[in-house]
């Protein structure tokens, strides 16, 4: 049995292309099917390594019975969230109108015209089908409430994370970054790290903002905060200990059980991150972190266009995380007399169980001082770790795989080149640098026609305008590039793209910036604002806006930077959590970034290498606006408007 979902390329519609449901995908047309036999909508949407999609699948969309019921009653419609963030956007707020939380899979039922009246997450079969029978009986015998209930919940979904007019432009202060990690402090977990609440996600642009606030103001107590929490994430389960890389979150408080899906976006975010802390910190753990976990996207996730495909599911054999658990007898096995070490060192023991006879690898001490505790010489157990590693990873190979979610999305590999350009700046690796480069060439060769983007590729199958995190994180990974490299390309595609953000997706009041472009014809057009997992859209835009504008000079683009801060300004304070990336835009605003230009005629690469802070913009190109009115064949390093004595070296040039 097939429904309408084995014709589609995305994997997460494919899982479901065998249920006696009959699924559609999104399409404009299945509201006019909707009208024309008077049904309600039914919109699930969800994504390929999703634990809990598979386990409502398997108890419900498999399930004869309960298919009936919505084959009779319903236009089914399946979503991918990660292919159609724009209208698991709508519904998702619709869902947290109505109950105040939201998760996936993300369940909502409409009017045939689209409009959400119900809506939920994961439901077990016996509720599902009550809700489902409710819902009939309502539409069929008290439609007017209905319709007077969709109209009211429209109502907020179009007012929800929409500003669309400006608030008067003021001066900025430290107060309200002082403010805002003052009230974010009282819920930070100073055992375990990250905060006390739980789930716990890494949050990576967090601990970014908090880093980069806690330099700039000399505040200890956020410094260790940061420390321990990146610590405490670098030793848990959360990281794949043997083949590197992090899962989404942690269901406890101690970093331990891990939800083992892997998303492209989190580890690109984190390679980023431990970049910076190794700068801050210069521990040589963050940098081993760095480096398996690029392996680990090497290995996994790399597709032969040279982007990274999108995730690794939470389940193997219908098993949650079954592939990176081990049992002590599987380390006796492989590893004989030395099974004892090996056991101490990844907790293979009672601290590492977890359920079932399966051990989560974690571990209490970095290597140093495990070392120490075992009596070993630490370059000694270093080679003996490389060798320990390599063993339980070809052993784990043999295992049935997680399934691989083989989408490439512009914005996560966006993403992923702008990790592994921090990285490259940091620590000097050509092979970051080249797998950034390979990612942004794919962008613009492949995934961009001329006049905009297309945010999918799936075997070759390009579709989906692109949204705005797809414009913004791309611009900003062309920035990083042009930094890198010296190549003016990179900046002159990232203004083409900034040019189309501003006629396509920009409020030309408020001057922020709606989700989709102006051609979406969905219910409702929203604005991403809080910063979550990944930082939102317009929080990644302002910041391009900013550099942009700076680069060619376009003070409105940088007016845009401007404003879109100042409409959140008033409240950041309220939620850190939420508001980290317009946090570190306010501190660009506050510390005026160090500008260097660095225009050599004769010999335009002798500088691409030189390690230069990342609040610093690099010119290399005299025909840029930035650099137009400085010296040739010289350094010139400006701040707050003002620029230091022309010098003739990177040495001398960092002085300042």
């Amino acid at each position: 049995m097939a429904n309408q979902l084995s014709s589609e390329s995305s994997p997460y519609l494919l899982q479901h292309a065998k249920n006696p449901v009959h699924w559609v995908a999104w399409s404009e047309e299945i509201f006019e099917q909707a009208k024309s036999q008077d049904k309600l909508v039914l919109i699930s949407s969800g994504y390929s390594a999703c634990h809990w999609c598979h386990v409502m699948e398997h108890e419900c969309f498999e399930d004869k019975e309960v298919a009936a019921l919505m084959n009779k009653h319903f236009i089914n419609v399946k979503v991918d969230r990660e292919e159609r963030p724009d209208v698991d956007q709508v519904y998702m707020t619709a869902v947290q109108l109505m109950t105040q939380r939201g998760g996936w899979p993300l369940n909502c039922i409409t009017l045939p015209d689209g409009r959400p009246i119900y809506g939920g997450t994961y439901f077990p079969k016996d509720q599902w089908m009550h809700i489902l029978k409710s819902l009939v009986h309502t539409y069929a015998n008290d439609r007017e409430k209905a319709i007077e209930y969709a109209r009211q919940l429209h109502q907020g979904i179009q007012q929800a994370e929409l500003i669309d007019q400006p608030i008067p432009l003021n001066e900025f202060s430290s107060e309200r970054l002082h403010e805002m990690v003052i009230r974010w402090a009282r819920s930070f977990d100073t055992l375990e790290g990250g905060t006390h609440k739980t789930p716990k996600f890494p949050l990576p642009n967090n601990w970014n903002f908090l880093l980069a606030y806690a330099q700039h103001f000399d505040e200890d107590k956020i410094i260790n905060q940061v420390r321990l929490t990146l610590d405490k994430l670098a030793l848990g389960g959360i990281y794949d200990q043997i083949g590197g890389g992090f899962t989404r979150y942690s269901v406890d408080g101690l970093w331990k059980v891990p939800h083992f899906e892997k998303m492209l976006y989190d580890n690109a975010q984190l390679i980023g991150l431990y970049s910076h802390a190794y700068a801050a910190f210069n521990l040589p753990h963050y940098k081993e972190l760095v480096l398996q976990t690029f392996d680990f996207l090497e290995r996994e996730l790399r597709s032969a266009q040279g982007a990274y495909f999108s995730a690794l599911d939470a389940d193997s054999e219908g098993d949650e995380g079954k592939y990176y658990c081990w049992q002590p007898e599987e380390i006796h096995t492989l590893f004989g007399p030395e099974a004892p070490l090996v056991i101490d060192y990844f907790n293979i023991n009672e601290l590492g169980y977890w359920e079932e006879d399966k051990h989560i690898p974690l571990r209490k001490n970095f290597d140093v001082a495990f070392a120490q505790k075992s009596g070993l010489d630490t370059t000694e157990w270093l080679l003996k770790k490389a060798e320990i590693i390599q063993k339980m990873l070809y052993y784990r190979e043999q295992r049935t795989k997680p399934g691989l979610d083989n989408k490439l999305i512009v914005s996560w590999n966006a993403m992923a080149a702008k990790g592994l350009l921090e990285a490259y700046r940091i620590f000097g690796h050509d092979a970051f640098l080249v797998r950034a480069i390979e990612i942004l060439n794919w962008i613009e060769h492949t995934q961009w026609n001329g006049q905009i983007l297309l945010r999918i590729n799936t075997n070759g199958n390009k579709k989906i305008n692109a949204f705005l995190e797809d414009y913004a994180q791309t611009i900003e990974a062309l920035s990083l590039a042009y930094q890198a490299t010296g190549k003016i390309s990179y900046l002159n595609f990232a203004k083409q793209l900034t040019e189309t953000v501003e006629r396509d997706f920009q409020n030309e009041q408020s001057k922020m910036c709606y989700f989709t472009s102006k051609d979406s014809k969905l219910v409702s057009r929203n604005m991403e604002i809080h910063d979550n997992v990944i930082p939102s859209s317009n929080s990644v835009m302002a910041h391009a806006f900013l550099t942009l504008g700076t680069y060619f000079d376009n003070q409105a683009w940088i007016n845009s930077a401007k404003q879109m801060l100042q409409n959140l300004y008033d409240g950041m304070e309220t939620y850190g959590s939420g508001y980290s990336n317009w946090g570190l835009l306010l501190l660009r605003f506050l510390a005026e970034e160090k500008q260097m230009h660095v225009l050599n005629e004769s010999n335009p690469n002798f500088v691409y290498k030189a390690t230069v802070k990342s609040n610093c913009l690099l010119s290399y190109h005299q025909q840029l606006p930035f650099s137009q009115l400085y010296p040739t064949d010289a350094i010139s390093v400006c701040e707050y408007g003002v620029c230091h004595k022309p010098v003739q070296s990177i040495e001398e040039a960092l002085k300042f």
